[in-house]
């Protein structure tokens, strides 16, 4: 695994491809290309003799169609698809820049005549781009380098799902929300966040939270009766989104019939996406990890100052509600 920081300052962890891999996709590309410059030359050879054209001109026809193949297969298939040739598809290859966003047009016209000219040519040896990525931690050639890309592999499995859980003081409230407006989009947004939490730089947990937190704040009312971190914040909307989604489905099933059908209620009680996990000792870690005892930066989800000895919202043990032993999580 290795990580590239994008320009948000988060930081994904990605599979780099190596040198047998990447191989293995050229050749795949190369036959590819062989069986298409075949073709070309097979009928471009056939106009030429019927048409008794001069020497001169069918080398630099051929000259031009060994080119268009070799070096515009290349950069046509890499823009088009955003880094995949057809080696890299078979593969689940994807060239993409250093900082995790796709390429464009000049990134693969670059990685292309470096490719051709520089790395694998034969007046080199098809040595310098061999040698390169293996000596780069990357396995990044002289092409790579220049156009500032890297290949990564995107077969891998999903990223989890974080745990979602609604304080147990902000329950009742969290029940209230009215969430028509909130899009998939930006709960697709706040979830992603909440799952790379930990692999964000402490700057940028605090910006992008209260970034999403204020537009999901923006769409859904009312607003919590206490002041709440962005995180918790988030996670409790989403908590309760999640709960209703699951109690819509359930109500939603088609009942069975038949003499050997489940008794199945549309608005049974087990069917209450939710339950209670003591706070304390055992409780679960939190998936933010223990904060430190100064408050955040000044915002509207600044968590407030204690006026007394109560425990705050948040612990070294997890999300603890203030006077309470019980968190709900979803």
């Amino acid at each position: 695994m290795s990580q590239l920081v994008t320009g948000e300052a988060v930081v994904l962890q990605v599979r780099i491809a190596r040198m047998p891999t990447r191989a293995l996709a050229c050749a795949i590309d190369i036959a590819l290309q062989g069986v298409v410059l075949v073709v070309l030359i097979s009928l471009l050879a056939g106009f030429l003799l019927g048409s008794e054209s001069s020497e001169a001109l069918a080398v630099a026809l051929i000259f031009i169609v060994v080119l268009l193949v070799v070096v515009g297969y290349r950069v046509v298939m890499e823009t088009l698809t955003r880094g995949r040739t057809v080696g890299k598809m078979v593969l689940g290859l994807k060239v993409v820049r250093d900082d995790g966003s796709s390429i464009r047009f000049r990134h693969a016209l670059v990685r292309t005549l470096m490719w051709f000219f520089v790395d694998f040519a034969p007046w080199f040896a098809a040595c310098p781009g061999i040698v390169a990525s293996l000596m780069n931690k990357q396995g990044k050639r002289i092409g790579d380098m220049v156009a500032g890309t890297v290949v990564i592999r995107e077969r891998h499995q999903p990223m989890a799902s974080p745990p979602l859980f609604v304080p147990a003081h902000l329950v009742q409230w969290a029940q209230s929300l009215e969430l028509s407006r909130l899009s998939d989009e930006l709960a697709n947004a706040a979830r992603d966040y909440l799952a790379r939490y930990t692999e964000l730089l402490p700057g940028a947990q605090i910006a992008i939270g209260e970034a999403l937190a204020t537009r999901v704040a923006a769409v859904t009312a009312p607003p919590p009766p206490a002041q709440i971190i962005a995180p918790a914040f988030l996670s409790a909307v989403l908590a309760e989104r999640r709960r209703r989604e699951l109690h819509r489905l359930s109500t939603q099933r088609p009942l069975h019939t038949g003499p050997f059908a489940p008794a199945f209620t549309p608005s049974a009680p087990s069917l209450a996406p939710s339950y209670a996990i003591p706070a304390g000792p055992f409780a679960p870690p939190s998936p933010y990890g223990v904060l430190p005892p100064a408050p955040p930066a000044p915002g509207p989800f600044a968590p407030p100052p204690q006026p007394n000895s109560r425990p705050a919202i948040v612990n070294a043990q997890g999300w603890a509600a203030p006077g309470s032993n019980t968190t709900q999580w979803f």
